[in-house]
C-alpha cells in the first residue's frame, strides 16, 4: 500500500477495507459498479488519495456485505491494543 498522508488508524481502515474486498473476491471494477461509481474512486479511497467520509464507508461496507457495526467494533478493538 502507497505510504498514507493520514494517521495509522486510517491506514488500518483502508487495509481492512481492502482486504475485506479481496477475501469476498471482488475486484475494484465490481465494487465501483455496485456503488455506482468510477473504478477510480475505489481505487483513490484504498490507496489513501481520498479520504472516505462515514457515509461513503457504509455504503462500501454494504456493497461488500459486511457489517458496517462490526467493521466499526473490530477496529475498536484493534485501534484500543495499538494505544491511541
Amino acid at each position: 500500500m502507497r505510504k498514507s498522508r493520514f494517521s495509522p488508524h486510517y491506514a488500518r481502515l483502508l487495509e481492512r477495507l481492502k482486504a475485506s474486498r479481496i477475501e469476498r473476491g471482488v475486484s475494484q471494477v465490481e465494487l465501483a459498479k455496485r456503488l455506482g461509481v468510477p473504478q477510480q474512486y475505489i481505487s483513490r479511497y484504498e490507496g489513501g488519495e481520498t479520504r472516505i467520509d462515514v457515509v461513503q464507508l457504509w455504503r462500501y461496507c454494504k456493497a461488500l456485505k459486511i457489517s458496517f457495526t462490526g467493521l466499526c467494533k473490530q477496529l475498536d478493538v484493534e485501534f484500543s491494543k495499538a494505544g491511541s
